[in-house]
């Protein structure tokens, strides 16, 4: 037992990166030196630090990468990173001047940022310190729609935490962190690093060097030694000190969250630091050998060593005031410190003057004055990429002021000494938090919980020699055999002292309060410890060298393995050849001496070091290559006690060892199997030994490979060899733990049937189990005989059998994982027997857990759990039970190969559950979950990463497998190239492309309808001008006709981009880093007929103010093709785009880059940029484009802009602030945005006194703007109390003061003398929008009242009749629940007396112009009150109702009449006209309704109509172009909300003011027309297809809410939804698609995906086309499969039939428009291709049915079965695996025939479904093989080889065939044992002699009754002592069975 392992040496230990420096390494010291020099660099270096001259190294085994090692290797200046000896990476440090003192390799946290072109931080207008908006209360209603919340809810992404492998070298002064993704660090260090750790999870313990005369100083002072112990967890913090706390409770291995014991304490007094004395001898980093963090010290001065626990807790940001400490000494010395700073600069880092000053403000105040410019900064801790331990004590301005830790330059006049003072500074700033108050002497602290990350407990002391301590850097430690040993999980640790010549053992586990213990376990001599991986897999070793120089591995806890080294010369394995050994004996070793130290290399490999300095690397592996090897010991050392697995492991490694360790023709398991009979004293006969190479190629695992093969049957084989004689006569006691060694290979079987791919392995281990249980359980050989007859010995008679060694403690028949599986879904009562533990505890076994818990049965474990899923009787609903079992599936993380992998009996509930949920799954899975099942359409819609609509530049999969178009040839691209270069014309951007044509194809595709729109908003090409000639004018006046016709063109054009902005909208996702391209207005026309380009004549184009306007809007335009939604926008970008000199077009191009929301990323002080020209328009869209980015948000930063621009927010409004009066309307107006419904009483109240601006009282030139900044004022005013009106007396005043504003003061006229104080006019309809607007959706009859309709002329002529459609529109908005699309609702909004007024002129009387035009003013006001309340919803009423009064208003316009009157008259249709126009689209935003498109397309062409009024032509055409835009509003993928923020967005851009050229802005700012965009909402709903990325035509059931009404639609997407508050549910219901439901009223998830992305992936049935391809349906699979009723029949009973079916070539293609799935498409390429040979006829025919029975219920799972099952029918009953395969036939045969329909179906639950498989086919194959069983259990041979059996007689056949068949026999009729059978045979025989002649009811004389009674009894207790399937034991059988009993009686 005690023979050592011999393991050969493989040459010296150094790597290619030590071979490197060595030659490279230059001496540092001179050949004749001085001491003093010497000294000196000593003193430099530090005095506890390795020698400048040696290379050092070391190695970092990744935890997550255990098959990695990295080496770190180093001189004085040079640092070389390899892995497997090669040198990756090389770093230089010889300019930093410094050497290096240390290396190592840690892990540095970083955060990743999701979006790397976008930050955010307090730079940004969206600052994470702004208050959000305010949210709602629960009664109170939300003033955005949803998409909007979600938009302003959404938290920015900044990344994900992950940690990033690093390399940390610290020089004298400075440390470098070099990461592996690239990035690199440079910190300052304030001391000299002794020595570095890396720490887990993060970051690296550094231990700085302690001087002896720091002791001395500290003895002066009265101070303590400052700490010496500090982690480094980030390059942007200082390195932290190290805490020290009582205890650590949780968080072992890294589980769960851990606390400290005096939290409390910690977090109130200031941080204990482990004491200065403690040296640290070395710290783990959870790698593979253990994942304890633990480090070990050695305290010098008491000689004590110290093994801690370490943890990391994330530091507390917010400090706790601990009020202020004097302290007289630190006071006095750190005011000695300031002068000190005069004096000199200090060497570690050059901010401690800025640190330290006495004039700065203590660290809780804001930055200096002198940087009082940046706005105040957060903690460094809140920006992206900063790690969570940064101190919030470090700022931004910390680091721009000088603090940063980057070095811009080398360091070469770097002072390289270190004082006392330099130190205590510095010491304190890490401990105590820094910056103070030097005048006051008062120093704040902070406490121990926000300066420490680390935290260390004490958790074992023991003294020490002085020897030992002395030598403590020659300690070893290790940690080994981390494991769960039966009572907890514990890993054990040594701790080794060369000096003492001895090794502590301790074991670290979990004390019952949640704290580490470490207990002392023994103590063992040894100069030199290493852990490494050597006997086992999962669990480490521990190698030692004993004071002898001899080596030895402790393994299974502490357990003595001895090993042995030999040279690497040797041939052979001879160990005992002393002459090449290396040991302690002097004479014979080998030059380098004995072995002293052995050192951790790589996994198995170490490096042992000689006497004399030499080492060489050797490798330690003894675990076995064969995967059943250690399967057999893991299963064995759960149920075996640890000295037996002991035992038995090392004598399989020693004689593994002795024969060379060989892995080829499982020579491994061959040994192991040796092993276990010699260690339970089993006989065993060895394989014959024939060396003829033809018999051997019999015994080779080549053989048993081929064996089945069919190309191989016609030719002679080897022989079978045969099986090794066992000799019965030396039968002696077994073994007393021979039972359960038994049970536990045979779980270890069972799990390996479970696996097709394990059957190989399971034929090795069967012959093994039948030794076994020949002695303590015969009948389980039997059992293996059935299944596996090839493997298991002969036969062996019944009756010879000692029964008196039987084991009573197993059953007779073992336990059969089909027939429990089986039972379980058959019957729920059925319990599953398999648990390891109880098995151990049944056996009174204390298991040795050798390999932990790890599990070789966990196919067994998961298939058992998942079984009792589909079969708990708790969960009635089978539906849910399909559900439990899917998602026990996905979180035991079983990946969609493992159903492939198992027997398709074992696998069918399986998959049948997956088609259960398939069809019908729950809405709140994880993805994982959606695509286990096949519904990756279900994984795509609730994945968080939003579609965007686009394909990205790459085409649609279908393109690729059917393709439209043949691609183009080399030729054809080289000629187009060509024809561009030679035209040198390249496509221009004309601002009207959409770049959606996967989508608009379906939405639009069936007509022109957009290219039309494209083409009528196109301002940047030249527009064809039809135009009547006229011969009669000369050249001249024709020239006159042509300029004044570009005139009016350009009017036209001027308008065009108010629609196209609405047509683009959102057309754009992803920008590039190229110039953003802004289209020019294109002026000229092209006359036709005569095809002439005019452009205009210099001086007859518009005005420049008119151009201006025009380029703003038309950059407004293209800033608005950005979607909202797109990434890339951030301000660099926009600054890039930035022309040299301000523009309109850029500024335009700003504001739409604020209604969008890309201004929040404009930096702050790239703004100064655009607002300090005073260039006007710029102001403008900077000012309203923030404002409307950050809209709802009150952020302050935009306020403080506003206020600059607007006098009435500043102290004192009168103060001139040079800016023009409209900058300052859009500066309120801004400030309304910004406050939108916030109630801000404040700003409400600034805007509201605006409204009667004292200084706008009279018009004169200075402010021209005076209406335009009244309606800001007011809109203003609204905005921000939108909604929020009540009763309440401040609300109240404010309904006082509005309502003298509307209606004027009544003293207004009687002060002739006194200037008015306002004018009504002015005031009077932005008053009434304002109130309207307050009091939105109040139904205050009160207030509507305010605002009266005047009733009589004389009242309506006082009023403009534009205030009376105002007066209309507020009073709605206040009665919003009033307002109906009907004639009756319209009707009641006229005055009685308009309306008698209008009946009478209807029959002929004359009526009063006042009249007239309040009638159609009240007409247009409403049909504008209903298109905003029924905006975007396209309601058939609203529709109708709108258009009748379109028409109506059409006709009036084009009516004839020269006089003045009818021109005013006209004036006002045409202005009723525009609004009403804008209604119509506002109602069917989105949609492109033709019949709307046809009105607004005549309404377009009418631009040469001499009734136009010429002064209102600009807003006719503004009106017209709006209202197409709106029509198609973005591209048809957008619409308006119906929130209180959009109805007052769509009231501001729609606001009934007309402009009179385009440079108008007096009435009304044009710049407010954009403001449609914050009532845009995407509601187009899109269906995808998730397989070819294709947008599709989808029917969809619709479920909305209004009001308390409940109803369904059915629509086609692409189509509008209802507003998201309404709509309750979509549902596909169609057979084309799977089907879908998405709840957006019960499920969040749904909503929140609809919102974020309003996309529906769908997946297509393979039998169906899409309504593209097939709009009819007539094309689909069950059409067009033709003769496929017969395809069922071939699957059951397959024939080769002549009927023509497809050819491959055709199938192919069919199959290709039906599928996209490549399975399908292979199969159909390999297997149903036609052939002219019989045998392949009738299967590619039965392909050919497999495929098209998959196609049409698209079940792809089902081609592996169908394929399965074609091999059961007709495999070879000579195979090795018939069995095995006979016996999965069986299970899946009796599932669906006797469990499907009563457990899987739904029938119980009337929601039947088909089986994936029907039953008729399973049995089909079933009944194919009993044929042949049939022709066999007939045969005279057969029946005697029966009847042996039988009767428990010795089975005298020994031809393989005959057991195969018997074996087929027993296993298919599912026969009892023999041994029962001799039983039962008896049993029925003495019963017939019983009752045979008694009278009743003893007996009976009717002996066939007696016969059939006993048949009867016999029958059922056979099947309950057999596996027991559906059918139990064969009837057939049993009368087979009693024929030969009777033959042999």
């Amino acid at each position: 037992m005690n023979t050592p392992i011999s393991f050969p040496l493989q040459g010296p230990a150094t790597s290619s990166a030590h071979e490197y420096l060595s030659r490279t390494t230059r001496t540092s010291s001179l050949p004749h030196e001085s001491d003093l020099l010497k000294a000196i660099r000593t003193a430099l270096r530090g005095s506890d630090t390795e020698s400048i001259s040696t290379i050092q190294s070391a190695s970092f085994l990744d935890e997550e990468e255990p098959q990695t090692v990295d080496e770190l290797t180093w001189n004085a200046h040079t640092v070389v990173l390899s892995q497997g000896g090669v040198m990756r990476k090389k770093w230089n440090f010889e300019e930093e001047g410094q050497a290096i003192q240390w290396a190592c390799i840690g892990w540095l946290e970083q955060i990743i940022p999701a979006n790397p072109a976008t930050s955010h931080f307090s730079a940004h207008y969206s600052s994470s310190d702004d208050t959000p908006p305010r949210r709602p209360g629960p009664d109170e209603r939300p003033t955005f729609g949803p998409f909007a919340q979600v938009h302003q809810n959404s938290v920015p992404d900044l990344g994900k935490v992950t940690r990033v492998s690093a390399v940390f070298v610290f020089l004298r002064s400075i440390g470098r962190i070099f990461l592996k993704n690239g990035l690199e660090y440079t910190f300052a260090l304030p001391f000299i690093v002794r020595k570095a750790w890396p720490l887990s999870p993060h970051g690296v313990l550094i231990q700085r060097v302690l001087e002896p005369s720091e002791f001395r100083e500290a003895e002066v002072t009265g101070d303590a030694v400052l700490p010496t112990i500090f982690s480094v967890t980030s390059p942007f913090s200082e390195a932290g000190t190290v805490g020290l706390t009582t205890g650590i409770i949780g968080g072992f291995r890294g589980e769960g969250t851990p606390s400290l014991k005096d939290e409390d304490e910690n977090s109130s007094k200031p941080l204990k630091s482990v004491a200065p004395t403690e040296m640290v001898v070395w710290a783990s980093h959870r790698g593979p050998a253990s994942k304890d963090d633990v480090l070990v010290t050695v305290d010098v001065e008491k000689n004590q060593l110290s093994v801690w626990r370490y943890v990391y807790i994330k530091p507390k940001d917010t400090p706790v005031p601990l009020g202020q400490i004097r302290a007289e000494a630190s006071a006095r010395k750190r005011q000695s410190l300031v002068g000190l700073e005069r004096r000199r600069s200090s060497a570690m880092f050059g901010d401690i003057r800025h640190q330290m000053s006495p004039t700065l403000r203590p660290r809780e105040q804001s930055p200096t004055p002198q940087f009082g410019s940046f706005p105040e900064l957060p903690p460094l801790s809140a920006l992206p990429g900063m790690p969570p331990a940064l101190s919030t004590t470090t700022t931004m301005v910390s680091l721009v002021t000088g603090e940063s830790s980057q070095r811009s330059g080398p360091i070469k006049g770097r002072r390289n000494s270190l004082t006392r003072n330099d130190l205590s500074v510095t010491m304190d700033r890490m401990v105590l938090g820094g910056r103070f108050d030097g005048d006051s002497g008062l120093l704040p602290i902070e406490h121990g919980r926000m300066k420490a990350a680390y935290w260390m407990e004490r958790i074992y002391t023991q003294e020490l020699t002085a020897g030992d301590a002395q030598s403590w850097r020659s300690i070893s430690v290790a940690l080994f055999d981390d494991r769960y040993d039966g009572v907890s999980s514990r890993s054990l640790m040594a701790v080794c002292l060369p000096h003492s010549q001895c090794a502590f053992l301790f074991s670290l586990a979990p004390n019952l309060d949640n704290t580490l213990n470490a207990i002392s376990l023994t103590r063992i001599p040894a100069i030199s410890v290493s852990s490494l991986r050597a006997t086992r897999d999962n669990v480490w070793d521990l190698l030692i060298v004993k004071p002898d120089h001899e080596l030895a591995i402790l393994t299974h806890g502490t357990q003595e393995l001895p090993i042995q080294l030999s040279c690497s010369q040797k041939s052979t394995f001879i160990v005992d050849d002393s002459s090449m050994q290396v040991d302690s004996n002097p004479p014979s070793s080998v030059e380098h001496g004995p072995i002293v130290a052995v050192h951790s290399g790589y996994s198995s490999i170490v490096v042992v070091t000689f006497r004399d300095g030499w080492k060489e690397r050797v490798t330690i592996d003894l675990v076995p290559r064969d995967p059943l090897v250690s399967q057999c010991m893991q299963i064995l050392s759960l149920i075996l006690p640890s000295d037996y697995i002991f035992a038995l492991h090392t004598m399989f490694l020693q004689r593994w060892s002795a024969s060379g360790r060989p892995t080829a023709n499982d020579a491994d398991f061959a040994h192991f199997s040796d092993t276990f009979y010699s260690s339970f004293l089993l006989p065993h006969g060895a394989w014959p030994v024939d060396d003829r190479p033809w018999s051997m190629l019999g015994l080779s695992p080549s053989h048993d490979r081929f064996t089945d093969d069919p190309a191989l049957k016609g030719l002679e084989l080897p022989p079978l060899p045969k099986n090794p004689a066992t000799s019965l006569a030396e039968e002696r006691k077994p073994h007393f733990l021979m039972g359960p060694a038994l049970w536990a290979l045979h779980t270890l079987a069972e799990n390996l049937r479970l696996m097709i791919d394990q059957y190989q392995s399971l034929f090795r281990l069967v012959p093994l189990i039948c030794t076994v249980a020949r002695t303590v359980r015969p009948e389980w050989v039997d059992y293996w005989k059935r299944l596996c007859p090839d493997a298991a010995p002969p036969w062996t008679s019944s009756v010879i059998i000692e029964t008196g060694f039987v084991d009573d403690r197993l059953p007779v028949w073992p336990p059969d994982i089909s027939a429990i599986l089986y039972g379980r879904i058959s019957n729920p009562e059925w319990q599953v027997p398999w648990d390891t533990q109880e098995v151990a505890v049944r056996f009174g076994i204390a298991p040795a857990y050798a390999y932990g818990q790890l599990d070789p049965l966990s196919a067994l474990q998961h298939l058992t759990n998942i079984y009792k899923c589909l079969a708990d009787k708790n969960v009635p609903q089978i539906q849910k039970r399909a559900e439990n079992a899917m998602f026990l599936m996905v979180n035991a993380n079983l990946r969609p190969g493992f159903l492939s992998r198992l027997p398709i009996g074992i696998a069918a509930p399986l998959r049948e559950a997956a088609r259960t949920c398939q069809l019908a799954p729950p809405g709140d899975w994880p993805l994982a979950a959606y695509r286990a099942i096949g519904r990756n359409d279900l994984a795509a819609s609730a994945d968080e990463a939003p579609d965007l609509l686009y394909s990205d530049g790459y085409k649609p999969v279908q393109e690729f497998i059917n393709p439209t178009r043949p691609r183009p040839t080399i030729g054809e691209i080289v000629n187009q190239a060509r024809a561009a270069a030679a035209s040198a014309e390249v496509e221009a951007v004309t601002g009207v492309e959409l770049d959606l044509a996967d989508f608009t194809d379906i939405r639009f595709g069936q007509d022109r309808r957009l290219e039309e729109v494209a083409r009528m908003l196109c301002s940047s090409k030249i527009p064809n001008i039809k135009w009547v000639e006229r011969p009669e004018l000369n050249e001249h006046d024709q020239t006159k006709e042509h300029q004044n016709l570009v005139l009016r063109i350009a009017e036209r054009t001027l308008a065009l981009p108010f629609g196209r902005a609405m047509f683009t909208f959102g057309s754009v996702t992803t920008v590039t880093r190229e110039a953003y391209i802004i289209p020019k207005v294109e002026y000229s026309i092209r006359v036709q007929p005569m095809n002439v380009t005019i452009t205009p004549e210099p001086g007859k184009t518009p005005l420049p103010e008119s151009l201006n306007w025009g380029d703003f809007h038309n950059g407004v335009a293209a800033g608005l093709r950005i979607s909202p939604f797109s990434a890339g926008v951030e301000s660099s970008w926009i600054a890039f785009n930035k022309p040299s000199e301000l523009t309109p077009e850029h500024a335009g191009f700003l504001f739409g880059l604020g209604l969008t929301g890309h201004l929040k990323e404009m930096l702050t002080w790239h703004t100064f940029g655009y607002l300090t020209p005073k260039h006007d328009l710029t102001s403008i869209g900077v000012l309203l484009g923030l404002s409307a980015a950050n809209v709802g948000s009150g952020n302050l930063h935009v306020t403080k802009l506003l206020a600059v621009h607007t006098p009435a927010l500043l102290p004192t409004p009168t103060v001139d602030l040079n800016v023009s009066l409209m900058t300052q309307a859009a500066g309120l107006a801004g400030v309304g945005l910004l406050y939108l419904g916030t109630k801000n009483r404040r700003m409400a109240e600034v805007c509201l006194n605006q409204i009667s601006r004292k200084d706008l009282v009279q018009p004169d030139l200075s402010n021209e703007y005076r209406e335009a900044y009244t309606c800001s004022a007011a809109l203003a005013f609204g905005m921000i109390m939108l909604g929020k009106g009540s009763s309440v007396p401040a609300d109240m005043a404010l309904i006082s003061r509005l309502t003298t504003l509307i209606h004027g003061d009544v003293g207004m006229l009687s002060r002739w003398d006194s200037q008015p104080p306002f004018d009504i006019n002015l005031t009077s309809p932005s008053a009434t929008i304002a109130l309207g607007l307050m009091y939105l959706r109040t139904e205050r009859q009160d207030m509507a009242d305010i605002l009266t309709i005047p009733d009589t002329v004389i009242a309506l002529n006082r009023i403009q009749p534009s205030f009376v459609l105002v007066r209309i529109i507020a009073r709605s908005l206040i009665m919003w629940n009033a307002v109906v699309p009907t004639a009756e609702w319209l009707i009641s909004q006229l005055p009685i007396t308009v309306r008698e007024a209008f009946d009478a002129h209807g029959k002929g009387k004359v009526i009063d112009d006042a009249l007239e035009l309040a009638y159609y003013n009240i007409l247009a006001g409403s049909c504008f009150v209903v298109g905003l309340k029924y905006a975007g919803t396209a309601r058939e009423a609203a529709y109708m109702m709108i258009i009748r009064y379109f028409d109506l208003f059409t006709r009036l316009v084009y009516s004839a009449g020269p006089h003045f009157d009818h021109k005013i008259k006209r004036s006002a249709y045409r202005d009723g006209l525009n609004l009403i126009s804008i209604s119509l689209s506002m109602v069917m935003a989105g949609t492109g309704e033709i019949t709307c498109f046809r009105r607004l397309r005549y309404a377009y062409g009418m631009y040469q109509q001499a009734m136009y009024n010429q002064q209102s032509k600009y807003s006719v055409h503004m009106a017209t172009h709006m209202s197409i835009g709106l029509l198609f509003l973005g591209g048809g993928r957008f619409t308006l909300g119906t929130s209180d923020a959009a109805i007052a967005c769509m009231i501001a851009a729609f606001f009934p003011r007309t402009h009179h050229v385009s440079s108008d802005n007096k009435s009304y700012l044009q710049v407010l027309r954009h403001l449609w965009v914050l009532a845009v909402e995407p509601r187009c709903l899109i269906a995808r297809d998730v397989d070819s990325t294709e947008v599709v035509y989808l029917p969809v059931k619709i479920t909305m809410k209004e009001g308390k009404e409940t109803g369904t639609t059915q629509l086609i997407s692409p189509t509008l939804i209802p507003d998201l508050d309404k709509l309750l549910s979509i549902r596909v219901d169609t057979p084309r698609y799977w089907p879908f439901y998405l709840d957006t009223e019960n499920l969040p998830r749904h909503r929140q995906s609809l919102l974020r992305s309003q996309t529906l992936f769908v997946k297509r049935r393979t039998a169906f086309l899409s309504y593209t391809e097939d709009p009819r349906g007539s094309r689909s699979l069950f059409v067009r499969s033709g003769a496929s009723a017969g395809d069922s029949a071939t699957l059951d009973f397959p024939q080769s039939t002549d009927t023509k079916i497809h050819p491959a070539g055709d199938l192919g293609e069919f199959i290709t428009s039906f599928s996209n799935d490549a399975l399908f498409l292979a199969f159909a390429d390999h297997f149903s291709r036609e052939t002219e040979i019989e045998e392949e006829r009738l299967f590619q025919a039965y392909c050919h049915a497999a495929l098209l029975d998959s196609i049409l219920q698209d079940k792809p799972q089902t081609l592996q079965t169908h394929l399965t099952l074609f091999l059961y029918r007709t495999m070879s009953s000579k195979s090795r695996y018939f069995h095995l395969r006979l016996q999965d036939l069986r299970f899946a045969a009796d599932f669906y025939s006797k469990i499907y329909d009563r457990r899987f179906s739904g029938r119980t639950e009337n929601n039947p479904r088909t089986p994936l498989v029907r039953d008729s086919t399973v049995a089909g194959a079933l009944h194919a093989l009993d044929q042949q069983l049939d022709s066999i259990r007939k045969t005279p041979q057969f029946l005697r080889v029966l009847g042996q059996y039988a009767r428990g007689e010795a089975i005298t056949e020994s031809e393989p065939d005959v057991t195969h068949n018997l074996a087929w026999y027993l296993l298919r009729n599912g026969v009892p044992v023999s041994t029962i059978l001799v039983i039962l045979k008896g049993l029925a025989r003495d019963a017939h002699a019983q009752c045979m002649g008694l009278a009743p009811p003893e007996g009976t004389n009717d002996s066939i009754s007696l016969d059939m009674g006993i048949k009867e009894v016999l029958h059922g207790a056979g099947t309950k002592m057999t596996t027991a399937l559906g059918s139990g034991w064969s009837v057939r059988s049993l009368d087979e069975v009693i024929d030969a009993w009777k033959v042999g009686v």
